[in-house]
């Protein structure tokens, strides 16, 4: 399909709607007058939000609903995301009735081909990195349409939309490989540490993917890469790259870092040019690092030095990214997605750097059955900075259990005296017996339920 045959589509179904890269969609297609329906296997804030937008959602696959509502397949466009399993009841019927359908990635992939599109690919940092580039174009009066992985406080949504302007904001998912349908004029590429490997095989043939993404970039474009990142297609150094490092040597690099009113200050060298006294509206080191890509697309598109500087200061970040929910003398609560070592390791960090001295409780779900699998070691070594686990079970997303698989893998590895493993039903109860002075909730998977009952809860301890 081109994008003049969807939009003469007058209905579109999701299959998966409240994913966070599918609701994006959602919203769009909303945006352009659209009927959205679709289907999820759970309620969530963000199917809710979706239902007071204008979606038609339901929690069960339902053939009758839609062969009542969709009966001409002429008329309707199925999306799915790949987490969907082949074998689901509506996916099924829709590849036996002769519906249009896609993929998510393969939609994205359509909605940006005439666009100037800036897609941020990496393992971690792409949701704030992406989120960032939006608001720095928007703070800088460019128009253009965005689609995050994550809810940004600024705009409290995933989508920003925009009816004129050539720009596209996309965060490039290498999950299925989803980010080989994108020709960017911009890329981003910020890590590229093993992951997914129930897709992948091997660290190669995931970095064989990026490397593949890289040479989407079209002629004439510009790619932004964190300076340690070791991609064979790297090697040779060209006109089209820019490379960037908390610390040199990057072109864009920071410098006179410190902290004032319990910010972050820095100077920010782009070339040799010095973008002097930034402010970041937002915690953590590693976000400093995420800000330099910001910065690096904001001198190739041409913004001034001041339009950066606001865009920064007030950048409110994202949601479960270094998300501080309570900051008291006596607890500093911090929710984060952190779901790979690599992510565990910098937010601990980052938090260890913020508040000195407080000992910290964390509380991790896995994500995955493969991924706990495969990563077991580097989660036991990442979570082992922390002073006192709380280990849940495994969040199955997408997956069926593996034999010999559990949370016990990380947590025997752990080299914690204070720790406990136990079910996601149970962490209120634990929690309420616990004072700590720095809590963490960590996870990609829907531990994130749990953020409003632990906020109330503590919130209800300090007024009793």
């Amino acid at each position: 399909m081109n994008l003049e045959e969807i939009h003469r589509v007058g209905n579109i179904y999701m299959i998966g709607i409240g994913g966070i890269g599918m609701s994006a969609l959602a919203r769009y297609f909303l945006a352009q007058g659209k009927k959205v329906a679709g289907y999820d296997r759970v309620s969530t804030r963000l199917t809710d939000d979706l239902a007071r937008e204008g979606s038609d959602i339901h929690f069960t696959a339902d053939l009758t609903y839609i062969k009542e509502s969709f009966p001409d397949p002429g008329n309707l466009l199925v999306i799915y995301t790949p987490a969907v399993p082949p074998d689901h009841l509506e996916l099924q019927y829709f590849r036996k009735g002769g519906y249009r359908i896609m993929k998510r990635a393969e939609m994205l992939g359509i909605l940006s081909r005439d666009k100037d599109c800036i897609a941020v690919a990496g393992t971690h940092g792409k949701t704030t990195i992406s989120t960032m580039i939006a608001h720095l174009l928007k703070v800088a009066e460019i128009p253009c349409n965005a689609f995050l992985g994550g809810i940004s406080k600024n705009y409290m949504s995933n989508a920003i939309l925009s009816d004129e302007g050539k720009w596209m904001v996309l965060e490039a998912d290498e999950y299925d490989r989803s980010f080989l349908h994108l020709f960017p004029r911009l890329a981003v590429v910020s890590s590229c540490d093993p992951d997914h490997l129930d897709i992948y095989g091997t660290r190669e043939r995931m970095e064989e993917a990026f490397c593949e993404f890289i040479s989407h970039i079209r002629p004439g474009g510009r790619l932004v890469h964190h300076r340690k990142l070791s991609l064979s297609c790297l090697k040779s150094p060209g006109p089209g790259l820019q490379s960037y490092d908390l610390e040199g040597p990057a072109y864009c690099h920071a410098g006179n870092i410190r902290t004032t009113g319990g910010r972050y200050r820095f100077d920010a060298v782009a070339g040799e040019k010095v973008i002097g006294d930034m402010e970041l509206g937002i915690p953590g080191l590693i976000n400093i690092e995420n800000a330099l890509a910001a910065i690096c697309i904001g001198k190739l598109l041409d913004i001034g030095d001041d339009r950066i500087r606001e865009a920064l200061a007030t950048f409110r970040g994202v949601k479960r990214r270094f998300d501080v929910k309570i900051q008291r003398d006596d607890l500093v609560y911090i929710d984060d997605y952190a779901h790979h070592p690599k992510e565990l390791e910098a937010c601990i960090r980052s938090v260890r750097e913020n508040y000195p001295g407080r000992k910290i409780t964390g509380v991790f779900q896995p994500h995955l059955y493969s991924r706990t699998r495969d990563f077991a070691q580097g989660f036991a070594e990442s979570l082992s900075a922390l002073d006192e686990l709380i280990l849940l079970s495994i969040y199955p997303a997408r997956e069926e259990p593996i034999e010999g698989v559990t949370s016990a893998i990380i947590f025997d590895r752990v080299r914690l005296k204070k720790k406990v493993r136990i079910g996601k039903e149970q962490l209120m109860e634990v929690l309420s017996g616990k004072k700590p002075e720095l809590l963490l909730t960590l996870g990609a998977g829907d531990i994130d339920q749990f953020v409003e009952p632990i906020v109330n809860l503590y919130k209800k301890e300090k007024t009793t």
